[in-house]
């Protein structure tokens, strides 16, 4: 399955980003934040990369690539965005279906009248781990994925970021010096930054030319797990399974109702994903999708280093096991040492009742 909106970033970046080529010597930060969206909709973990490039300093603009209609869907959204100068637009159909393996390679000359861009920033997503390494390859720069922190020095033009390293038991400081990498290709970690306000008056909009390269992969088809739930990325609320729900079937017929009954999002350990009790989407951890909800009910989960990895940053954490020497209640604000097929449904009947 390749995703739909894959790196049609790399070729309307080369009409933004690479003003920077044309530049010599010394310049002030000026950062550029793609736009991830779907469906007409901007996906909200954009805004925690816009909170990220104002931490740069400097001017902050943002670019939406697309079809026509799905940039004209979500383009008055993205200019309400508070702190934005200015929003660049590239629009081409054939950005409808676009892979990572498309990308073009326009001429270096000033694409805008907006001067030369110095951060690149995206959020950690799908899209971003697809588009970014491939995108800082062929514009010859370093590509820093999943920040925790930003800082930049304008008097010797480098930017220091931090990011985590071995499941997060360790952070990493790496510094880029703006001579060396003369564009910062940077993704961020949403739970590390808050969401950048709505609310502007309303950026100025450019447009810039860009055009899709020919390339042998083609699109074929997407297959989307859909769900009338809260998404797991965004939540104020998850529960997770584990493997002790020992069942897909008990899986569903225990944390479906639980999760309702919280309007919460599912989630799953690596562990009942791999036993094929939960859909792979659904794994929280370091090879799956890194949360920080208001609340993380942890259901079944033992507390493996790799599971800790994508769900300690939760404000609040619950951790409902058996083994009252699990590692999860290491790190649990509140924990209830039970069965959890008698704790979980008494639970959910509980807060029903409550409402």
């Amino acid at each position: 399955m390749l995703h739909r909106s894959t790196s049609r970033l790399a070729s309307a970046t080369r009409s933004v980003a690479r003003t920077s080529y044309a530049v010599q010597g010394q310049r002030p930060a000026s950062s550029l934040v793609y736009i991830e969206h779907k469906n007409g909709k901007m996906n909200d973990s954009t805004l925690h990369a816009v909170t990220a490039a104002k931490a740069v300093g400097g001017d902050v603009s943002a670019l939406v690539v697309g079809t026509e209609s799905e940039v004209a869907s979500v383009l008055d959204e993205v200019k309400q965005i508070d702190g934005l100068k200015k929003v660049f637009t590239a629009k081409n159909e054939g950005f409808a279906h676009v892979m990572a393996e498309v990308s073009s390679f326009l001429d270096s000359s000033p694409a805008t009248s907006s001067g030369p861009i110095t951060h690149l920033f995206a959020a950690h997503t799908a899209v971003a781990k697809n588009v970014f390494p491939r995108l800082a390859g062929t514009m010859n720069v370093s590509h820093v994925a999943d920040i925790l922190s930003v800082k930049y020095d304008d008097a010797s033009k480098s930017t220091e970021y931090t990011r985590p390293i071995y499941a997060g038991n360790a952070i990493l400081q790496i510094k880029t010096s703006q001579d060396k990498d003369r564009i910062g290709i940077v993704s961020v970690r949403t739970t590390a930054f808050d969401k950048a306000k709505m609310g502007g008056s309303g950026a100025e909009v450019e447009e810039v030319t860009a055009q899709p390269a020919d390339s042998p992969t083609k699109f074929i088809s997407e297959e989307l797990t859909t769900s009338t739930r809260p998404d797991l990325s965004s939540a104020s609320r998850v529960v997770s399974g584990g493997r002790a729900l020992k069942s897909a079937e008990q899986f569903t017929a225990v944390m479906e109702p639980f999760a309702d009954s919280l309007g919460a999002a599912i989630g799953a350990s690596r562990a009942a994903v791999d036993a094929g009790y939960a859909d792979n989407s659904l794994q929280v951890g370091q090879t799956g999708k890194v949360v920080a909800p208001e609340l993380y009910v942890a259901v079944g989960i033992s507390g493996a280093i790799q599971h800790l990895a994508g769900m300690k940053e939760s404000k609040l954490i619950v951790a409902i096991n058996k083994d009252a020497d699990a590692p999860i209640f290491q790190i649990a604000d509140a924990g209830l040492v039970a069965d959890l097929f008698t704790a979980v449904p008494e639970l959910t009947e509980k807060i029903k009742a409550a409402k």
